[in-house]
């Protein structure tokens, strides 16, 4: 007993699996290992380093060794290892064969495995049998459903959840405010929020990156600089990278060079997820170089931070160097995936590299494994539309193994612009309008085409059917970031009634026409927020 009990305390010390078979092999040959709480303490070590093995003994255990708690650890196991059809299926194997009864920490693990399936059905199920047994009133397992449901997209099911509880936590606000969000109740969404008696970081991140999920930019800024007067919330991960989403997609420079400011004066470690939205806000800011800084200063570059900058030099206009980034990329071993190649196509098409456009295009499939998409085909269009191969182009659109949406057939259009085809532009427009993906940029591109031929008769009935068809051409939007602050306007409004606002507009633009360079070597004085 005592070899058993010195073997029982070496486990504490364990760390390798290597150990852990040594240790199981004397408390085997002690008998020691019949005893649950030895049983239980291998399978906790073996289900965190090797989770075959822990298969494996479990298997092969006594009957009376298989405690609920071994049961949970299995089933928490796979859930970790990203195996939930597995978790689920243990857990129902373990109950045919009368090992347990599931507790509140059993319910936890599967829904949580559940959440990951999208499986709302069996989560249901689960719902029903945590309320004969009594577990539901148990915080983290009436969070976990709620949670579960949200994450099947039944916010319905989760609301009701909600409202009969007695004491719910930030979580449970939280996690239906992510649910309101996700099904584009962006309204209840923010309602909710502002009813929290009690909110921390992850309930303002949540709001945060909601509003960007949505498309909200301006939104999600508010509330993030909302957040910066509050004491004692700071910001997380998921709040920053919401916030520099936002930003990328405003524009606004100012907010996300003070974000950036902020990570370095708090010595915040940039990761994959935080470098890869730095490089995007840059990137779509224009400042490429802040954006190759941040890029090179990345550790661990993944897909994702090659493809933001990829995209961000494509689309400033310097293809060269997006398809000298590719290259690299491939060298450095990272895989590219379905974005990527819609990055590069278009640095092609830009740059007129139609031979190796054509060669990546044919590329994606027999090297890559990535199943070329309806954008990856609206790029190919435009490759050969730009290179003036209309009639390859047209078959290109022809022999889609999907049907063409309005982006491949606006780029075969704007071709027929560019190179004064009028009969393939109108045949096009037709096209359009047959498979009700009908717009005003439609019509306007094809009433170019006949004003760049001089057929002015033709420009007229263009311009006569939007009429007749109640068609408007969507007026252009423009923003302009100002002391932190981002002005949106569009064609036709009238500034006049705010003058004042105006003329301290244009001297703030005059005082921030310097870019403030971030240098850490300036010992991170880079100023308050905006």
């Amino acid at each position: 007993m005592r070899a058993g009990q010195r073997c029982l305390d070496l486990l504490d010390q364990c760390r390798t699996i290597s150990q852990l078979k040594q240790i199981q092999s004397h408390l085997t040959v002690t008998a020691a290992l019949y005893d649950p709480y030895a049983s239980s303490k291998v399978i906790t070590f073996a289900a965190l380093n090797d989770h075959s093995h822990a298969r494996l003994f479990f298997r092969h255990a006594s009957l009376h060794c298989r405690t609920p708690f071994m049961c949970n650890t299995m089933i928490k196991s796979y859930v970790d290892m990203g195996q939930h059809h597995d978790a689920l299926a243990f857990y129902r194997s373990a109950v045919a064969e009368s090992l347990f009864l599931p507790n509140n920490y059993t319910f936890s693990f599967l829904l949580t495995a559940c959440s990951q399936l999208g499986d709302g059905f069996s989560g249901a199920c689960y719902h029903c049998l945590a309320l004969r047994l009594g577990w539901v009133p148990y915080d983290f397992v009436r969070n976990g459903l709620i949670h579960m449901y949200v994450s099947c997209e039944l916010v319905e099911a989760a609301r009701r959840l909600f409202d009969e509880c007695l004491h719910r936590d930030v979580i449970a606000w939280t996690a239906l405010i992510n649910g309101c969000f996700k099904c584009g109740k962006v309204d209840e969404a923010r309602q909710l929020f502002d009813e929290m008696p009690v909110k921390n970081s992850v309930s303002w991140s949540a709001v945060i990156h909601g509003y960007a999920q949505v498309g909200l930019f301006a939104e999600a800024l508010e509330m993030f600089k909302a957040m910066q007067n509050l004491e004692g919330v700071r910001m997380d991960h998921a709040c920053v990278v919401g916030a520099l989403t936002a930003c990328a997609f405003l524009g606004a420079l100012d907010q996300g060079r003070w974000i950036h400011a902020y990570l370095n004066r708090n010595r915040v470690e940039v990761d994959r997820i935080l470098g890869t939205a730095l490089i995007e806000m840059y990137a779509k800011c224009g400042v490429l170089e802040m954006a190759y800084r941040v890029f090179e200063e990345t550790r661990d570059r993944d897909v994702y931070a090659f493809t933001a900058l990829i995209s961000g030099l494509s689309n400033h206009g310097r293809s060269e160097e997006a398809m000298g980034l590719f290259e690299r990329m491939q060298y450095e071993g990272v895989v590219p995936n379905e974005v990527t190649f819609i990055c590069v196509l278009s640095a092609c098409s830009r740059m007129g590299l139609t031979d190796q456009g054509l060669m990546i295009f044919q590329t994606m499939r027999e090297v890559h494994g990535v199943e070329p998409g309806v954008q990856h085909y609206g790029c190919l269009v435009d490759l050969l539309g730009r290179a003036g191969m209309l009639e390859e182009a047209k078959k290109v659109v022809e022999e889609m193994p999907m049907q063409p949406d309005s982006y491949v057939l606006g780029a075969l259009l704007n071709a027929c612009r560019v190179h004064g085809n009028a009969n393939l532009g109108k045949e096009m427009v037709e096209s359009i309008a047959r498979k009700k993906l009908d717009h005003g940029g439609v019509h306007v591109l094809l009433s170019n085409i006949y004003a760049s031929l001089n057929k002015w008769d033709e420009v007229v009935k263009v311009r006569k059917g939007m009429e007749d068809k109640g068609v408007q051409k969507v007026p252009g939007c423009s923003s302009i970031e100002v002391n932190g602050s981002v002005f949106e306007f569009v064609v036709g409004d009238r500034l006049f009634p705010f003058i004042d606002d105006v003329v301290e507009t244009l001297h703030c633009i005059n005082k921030h026409l310097k870019f403030v360079h971030l240098d850490k070597d300036e010992d991170n004085n880079y100023g308050e927020a905006p």
